[in-house]
């Protein structure tokens, strides 16, 4: 790699002094002493740039035989403090690139991206080709073509492209002992850009292409995971979404505020878990709806849901004896709410769909008792030294009921940029399955609430 040098380092810091002009030069001196330090400031190419806003890299990774191929094409704009060779028309000089290409493949895609197999690190890949392509080039679009792309001929020297423009071409050549073994990659591309979107495609032996999408850098990626590796990701992902989701904790909060005894809130717990599985679940199937106002509209009921439960707190209203049909019929949009968390990060289940969906739902129940175990005692701690009951009640849900009006006006706010959707043959369609399923787990839901009811005693 070459990089690009600042000529002009030797004229500040300590060496200053001796390069500074007697003030008693001619201004002719000093003018030929500031064109010759402008000079030498100015680049020769595009080595030294600005980090650029947006980057896209596509990447494939192919297990075959006894060796692993990773392509990979991201901009040539990425690759800073690389000294690109330019013709004197400022346009890349691609008969000397090569040695440069190969420097920045280096030091820019495969120092940035580690490969395992059977979670054993890889070694060191082996740079097989690079190349330039023009921006409009469309090879990536499948891995036979972009491999031919990379293979093929490199593009002549009269070809006019400017650096910036350029795309970076790359084939890299991994040993494995087997490409039936279990593979894994730890992508580090979030430094190319200040946001950075990677594509990246698994190319199964024998098998369907799995593709995966993330912005910045994901850790650890599982292209083909046993069921249980995706299931222990995915109960972690759901504990950490629970405890990072300010709206769903109110919500717990306004729950558990007038039944803090575990026999109370064994009902409420179970219809407000039982109905987010629901819909969480019919959304991973593509059971709900799919306008781009359906997200805005759920995040605004979310809320809504919240304040009302906290006026309900408020003045005691009698609805408190029946909690378990609200956290039933809230837990329904929050499940969906759940699912927007989710949809990104399906994509890492595998073929294990079902088992994720699973774990996702046992993380948040994870997450929902360890939020519950500091609550309640809080609660308790509050009500019996600090606030009397019904004072403090009315406290605690009037500060809730502000936040969460606030996020509903401004939610609702966002919503009404949307416009509502037309109501066609497939919708209604669509509407009816998800219906059904909301019926039916409601009867569900109304039969286990009245067996736990008649077990759990006069405390509920």
């Amino acid at each position: 790699m070459v990089p690009f040098k600042d000529e002009t380092a030797g004229f500040s810091g300590a060496n200053a002094r001796q390069y500074t002009p007697d003030i008693r030069m001619s201004n002719r001196t000093i003018t030929a002493v500031s064109a010759i330090a402008l000079l030498l400031a100015c680049p020769r190419a595009g080595g030294a740039h600005d980090i650029p806003a947006d980057v896209t890299v596509h990447a494939f990774v192919k297990p075959e035989g006894s060796r692993l191929r990773l392509l990979v094409r991201a901009p040539l704009k990425a690759m800073r403090d690389v000294d690109f060779p330019l013709r004197d028309s400022g346009f890349l000089h691609l008969e000397r690139v090569d040695a440069f290409l190969r420097d920045a493949a280096t030091l820019w895609i495969a120092d940035n991206i580690v490969i395992y197999e059977r979670d054993v690190r890889l070694a060191a890949p082996r740079l097989v080709a690079v190349r330039i392509s023009l921006p409009a080039d469309r090879s990536f679009a499948s891995y036979d073509a972009a491999l031919v792309q990379v293979s093929g001929p490199p593009l002549t020297d009269t070809t006019d492209i400017t650096w910036d423009q350029a795309m970076l071409d790359v084939l890299f050549e991994y040993p494995i002992a087997s490409d039936r073994s279990q593979f894994s990659v730890a992508p580090a591309f979030a430094r190319l850009a200040v946001r950075v979107v990677t594509v990246l495609r698994f190319v199964v032996p024998g098998g369907p292409i799995r593709a995966f999408e993330y912005s910045g850098d994901p850790g650890l990626v599982r292209l083909d995971p046993r069921w249980h590796q995706a299931a222990a990701q995915f109960v972690r992902l759901g504990t950490l979404h629970i405890l990072g989701g300010a709206d769903h904790l109110l919500f717990l909060l306004c729950l558990v505020i007038p039944l803090r005894r575990f026999r109370a809130l064994v009902v409420v717990v179970t219809a407000f878990t039982f109905a987010h599985s629901v819909t969480l679940v019919a959304s991973a199937w593509n059971l709900g709806p799919s306008g781009s106002w359906f997200p805005p509209l759920v995040e605004t009921l979310i809320a809504a849901s919240i304040v009302y439960m906290a006026l309900e707190n408020a003045v005691g209203g009698r609805g408190v004896q029946r909690r378990w049909a609200l956290a039933f019929g809230f837990g329904l949009v929050h499940g969906f709410g759940f699912s927007f968390a989710l949809r990104e990060t399906l994509q890492f289940a595998g073929s294990h769909l079902l088992a994720s969906l699973l774990a996702f739902n046992v993380g948040v129940e994870v997450g929902q008792v360890l939020v519950l175990a500091v609550m309640i005692p809080a609660l308790h701690l509050l009500f019996r030294y600090i606030l009397p009951e019904r004072a403090g009640t009315i406290v605690v849900s009037a500060l809730v009921a502000h936040s969460a009006w606030h996020w509903m006006t401004t939610r609702w706010g966002h919503l009404r940029q949307f416009a509502w959707p037309s109501f066609d043959a497939a919708s209604l369609a669509g509407g009816l399955r998800l219906l059904m399923i909301v019926v039916a787990a409601t009867a569900i839901a109304w039969i286990v609430s009245v067996f736990l009811e008649r077990h759990a005693g006069p405390g509920v």
